[in-house]
């Protein structure tokens, strides 16, 4: 189990990453009065020093080796692009740095189990970025759903849809970069429903393909021996409201948009609706911090709200659905899924 980090001290972060995600998620990093952002390293070190700038970091770095190498810093949030993860997160891993993985944690399952391993023979944290899981809405409606309050949970839906026009240099249609409306934005529809429901035992999917043979369109459908189901689906071609529903013998979960940082959770049962309004302060991603900061503390290798376990199977699952779909990164060509 990796070492319990002083209690007295605030967690020390180092990003990987000088992308738009990288400043969002590092303004609430930063903001969290138990952490601190303690240096930024991005192939562009300008780049690197105007994040560091922004965020009160002491030091950048020009390169992501000499950033992990910095002893000074207990967690590296990887915060490149989805084919970079498996690389990156390996890189600070490696060092003996607990890791913060964006979503999509990596490419394809089997990237995600050398990364979880690695961690494991490191003996260090590790955690897939997932932060609709710390969502106090999301959590509130797990807790509903459990105590039998909607009766027994039947089926989920979840859609994702964000406009994208066609560009083939941008990365969501970059084959080399992981692009693709299901790792970019159906994995979050594929978590909401696991989480309610949990592994389903078949899927089936259609979808539509950009003219680089990333997919434009993913729907799933999930079913389940006992009757359940889930129809998860995600797009690049429109903007969508992004909600969700959970459906119950007794009763239905709303999630407002979006779904995986909801404004509202309407619980609606015979006995009238009830609406939960977010209440959340920053830019959504506090309660993932927290999380990270308390694994830390307790000297966890992994979250219980965020189960390695989960992360490698839906990666799994989502290497079916691309299969199904017909799209093929090069990270295909190695390892075994």
């Amino acid at each position: 189990m990796p070492t319990p980090l002083d209690p007295t001290r605030p967690v020390r972060w180092g990003i990987l990453g000088a992308g738009g995600i990288a400043a969002v998620v590092g303004a609430d990093i930063a903001a969290s009065p138990d952490s601190t952002v303690v240096a930024v390293g991005a192939r562009d070190a300008g780049r690197a020093r105007v994040l560091a700038d922004s965020l009160g970091a002491p030091r950048s770095y020009g390169s992501y080796a000499e950033l992990v190498a910095d002893t000074d810093v207990d967690v590296v949030y990887i915060a490149t692009t989805h084919a970079q993860h498996h690389e990156h997160a390996l890189l600070a891993i490696e060092a003996g740095k607990h890791v913060l993985v964006e979503k999509a944690f990596t490419l394809t399952a089997w990237e995600a189990r050398e990364v979880v391993e690695a961690a494991s023979a490191r003996d260090v944290f590790c955690m897939e970025a997932m932060w609709m899981r710390a969502n106090p809405l999301v959590r509130r409606g797990l807790e509903i759903a459990a105590s039998g309050a909607i009766g027994r949970v039947i089926g989920v839906t979840a859609e994702h849809g964000q406009r994208f026009p066609f560009d083939p240099a941008h990365r969501l249609f970059d084959l080399a970069a992981g692009g693709g409306a299901l790792l970019d934005l159906g994995v979050y529809s594929a978590t909401f429903a696991w989480i309610f429901l949990g592994a389903p035992d078949g899927v089936a999917t259609t979808g539509e393909l950009s003219p680089t043979g990333s997919d434009s369109t993913t729907v799933m459908q999930w079913s389940y021996a006992d009757g359940r189901f889930a129809h998860a689906w995600c797009t690049t071609e429109s903007a969508t409201p992004c909600t969700a529903l959970v459906a119950g013998t007794a009763g239905t979960l709303s999630f407002g948009t979006p779904f995986y940082r909801p404004d509202t959770l309407v619980v609606r049962t015979a006995a009238g609706s009830e609406t939960l309004v977010d209440e959340l302060g920053g830019n959504g991603y506090g309660p993932q911090v927290a999380e990270v900061e308390r694994c830390l503390r307790l000297g966890l290798a992994e979250s219980p709200l965020v189960p390695l376990g989960d992360t490698v199977a839906i990666m799994a699952l989502l290497d079916g659905a691309r299969s199904a779909v017909g799209v093929r990164y090069p990270a295909d060509n190695r390892g075994v899924n």
